[in-house]
């Protein structure tokens, strides 16, 4: 293994909720008065943590989302994964050969810890991921495309940025994994490989990822 750690994100790479999610974001701002088809969603949201919405939504239009935005759009989008999510395929099968393997590993995310927790609990994930393994942007002041994420994981997990390597399917997480100076592999499976620009390498199915990091 030519690392010590392998940092995934969340959201797209552990459980496949980018489609649950942004179908109901571009509902939701669409019926606030800012309509977003689900293209135009993932285009800009897309790994983004929650406050990218706000900004985006204030400096295109110039007004405020409701002050219970965040709120009424984390419940949605938890009664939607209680319905429909599931993990991405074959990511189980990745986690246990690395479990066995002996190659650390954590979640860096640009969700809360209550949506990841939310998304591991409903498909069987939380059994791959101790507390101390499971990073936010809460945990940091900027989340990506800033590299604050990572490299707070790299610190928590004691591995230096250029032993790590994490697993990405957005433009915005690939940003901020080569500006944190780790090395970043996408996934394609839901992003084009010329969004994911500067990625060391790419893969469409989780079963290509092991070869990638030996």
């Amino acid at each position: 293994m030519r690392y010590d750690l392998v940092i995934f994100d969340n959201d797209g790479v552990l459980v496949d909720s980018e489609p649950i999610s942004n179908t109901i974001l571009a509902g939701y701002l669409t019926e606030l008065g800012h309509p977003t088809s689900y293209e135009e969603s993932l285009r800009d949201y897309m790994g983004a943590a929650v406050h990218r919405v706000h900004d985006t939504v204030m400096e295109r239009s110039g007004q405020r989302l409701p002050a219970d935005f965040d709120e009424i759009l984390h419940a949605r989008v938890f009664a939607a994964f209680e319905r429909e999510l599931v993990p991405v395929d074959g990511v189980a099968e990745v986690l246990g050969k690395l479990v066995a393997d002996g190659v650390p590993y954590c979640v860096a995310s640009s969700g809360s810890h209550e949506r990841i927790r939310v998304g591991h609990r409903k498909t069987g994930l939380d059994q791959w991921f101790r507390e101390e393994t499971v990073f936010s942007a809460e945990d940091v002041g900027r989340g990506k495309p800033a590299p604050d994420l990572f490299l707070h994981a790299a610190e928590r997990m004691g591995v230096a940025p250029e032993r790590c390597v994490v697993v990405e399917d957005s433009r915005l997480g690939v940003q901020a994994a080569l500006a944190a100076g780790m090395d970043v592999y996408g996934f394609t499976a839901m992003t084009a490989a010329e969004r994911l620009a500067g990625a060391k390498g790419y893969f469409g199915a989780m079963a290509e990822l092991p070869a990638l990091l030996v």
